[in-house]
């Protein structure tokens, strides 16, 4: 009996400490939530252990992890600046040595493209396969083992698509047996499902003037139905995703096509999105319809002028009935669900040891300060906060305020880009390490408790 009982108890420990991939966009279940136990509550003297750091070109793209690998994007030129002439590369890396496995590099001139620093999407990993889409719209299917391309498409060249002035940045999603993505085109080609094995085009639907937009597709239940959740510049969808037939459609202008982050799913019946200068909007869905709940009364992107959230990057975090996420010049607020509301704000997350002293005394944001960005995961009951100065932070979110428990610096800011030397990228969370990015390495931290 208590051979028996010690037994089941290694077997209890054993899956509590389980290890976890992240093996697409905001993690195993696409929902920003990091669920591994054995996790560290606050950072050793000195930091978090390194536990190895690689050289790689420059890139927006996140890490994806699985299964012992590590899946990146990053761009190279001649000259070793932005320039319009240069390579995409899909990079596979050892995750415990971070040593290269192998690469797979294609020509790929930026014309026309804003922030020419490198391609935007993480990788989709899917059992042998990797999925991954560049700035220019070059979406590759790659063998996990060797990078042998098993099939490919170029938005533009073969579905007439523009490409947005801040290119291709709505990273693939993978539903069943089908790759979905935002190619872009005119005549019913915005969304584009494909056999994720062979490559065929299964449907193609919707149609956006114009700059079509970044958003990630998402698939959410609602009232038993599973829909496909689209967010373009014009309006927000509701599709069937084995079909690509609309099933609602909610008008919301978005200037200059930034509807960069995802839509999120709030209690049984809601879809919230925000946008950078036009606010945010929460839908009530049901099966076969969707309306308005509630709008933005924003007058623009400016402090002054912001009521609820305005986000330009990061995909904020809905807890219940609050809404945690970054807004137009790096306040980290918290708003109520169901009426837009703002509940508390603070700079505190996306400030750092690089924020001049003058604004770091002020609470309110500074000029300066636009576009400030911190990325948000919850972990049990805190966030791990990655912000644009390489600083990982954790810290609790609740409707009573921002708590922050503890900090540690990571990996230093390189793209000049905005202004101020920012790190913007997604990072990835797997087997209670970190793994981040910059425009010349890759890093792997221990969180390990």
């Amino acid at each position: 009996m208590r051979i028996g009982i010690g037994i089941a108890g290694l077997v209890m420990c054993t899956g509590a400490a389980r290890a976890d991939d992240w093996p697409q966009w905001l993690g195993p279940k696409r929902d920003g939530v990091w669920r591994e136990a054995g996790v560290l509550d606050k950072f050793p003297a000195g930091g978090p252990k390194v536990l190895w750091r690689k050289p790689v070109g420059a890139g927006y793209t996140g890490p994806a992890v699985t299964g012992g690998k590590v899946f990146l994007m990053d761009r190279v030129t001649p000259d070793g600046k932005a320039s319009r002439q240069g390579t995409e590369r899909v990079l596979c890396l050892d995750e415990k040595t971070g040593e290269a496995i192998w690469k797979h590099e294609y020509d790929c001139p930026y014309t026309g493209l804003q922030y020419p620093a490198g391609p935007r999407c993480t990788p989709t990993v899917d059992g042998d396969r990797v999925y991954t889409l560049g700035a220019m719209g070059d979406l590759l299917c790659l063998d996990v083992g060797k990078g042998t391309v098993l099939w490919s498409k170029n938005f533009p060249k073969d579905y007439g698509a523009k490409v947005p002035q801040w290119g291709f940045a709505a990273h693939p999603l993978i539903d069943g047996d089908k790759l979905i993505c935002l190619g872009g085109g005119s005549d019913d080609r915005l969304v584009i499902a494909f056999d994720k094995k062979t490559g065929k085009q299964l449907w193609a639907s919707q149609s956006c003037p114009g700059d079509f937009g970044y958003s990630p597709p998402v698939v959410y239940e609602f009232g038993g139905r599973r829909q496909l959740i689209v967010w373009h510049p014009h309006a927000l969808l509701g599709l069937d995703p084995e079909t690509g037939t609309r099933i609602w459609k909610v008008d919301f202008e978005s200037r200059s096509g930034l509807t960069a982050p995802m839509p999120r799913k709030v209690g049984d019946d809601g879809v919230f999105v925000t946008s950078f200068y036009n606010g945010s909007m929460l839908v009530k869905v049901g099966r076969d319809s969707a309306e308005a709940v509630w709008r933005s009364q924003s007058k623009g992107e400016r402090p002054a002028a912001t009521r609820d959230l305005s986000s330009i990057i990061p995909t904020p975090f809905v807890d219940g009935d609050y809404v945690y996420g970054v807004c137009s010049y790096g306040e980290l607020r918290c708003i109520e669900a169901k009426t837009g509301k703002r509940v508390w704000e603070t700079m505190q997350a996306t400030r750092g040891k690089l924020t001049p002293e003058k604004v770091a005394a002020s609470p309110e944001p500074a000029a300066s300060e636009r576009w400030s960005n911190a990325f948000l995961i919850r972990h049990a009951d805190r966030y791990f906060l990655f912000n644009e100065q390489g600083d990982l932070i954790i810290a609790r979110l609740t409707p009573k305020g921002y708590e922050e428990i503890d900090r540690a610096h990571v990996i230093d800011p390189t793209n000049t880009m905005p202004g101020r030397k920012v790190v913007w990228m997604h990072p990835a969370f797997a087997d209670r390490c970190l793994f981040a990015r910059n425009d010349t390495e890759v890093v792997c931290v221990s969180l390990a408790r």
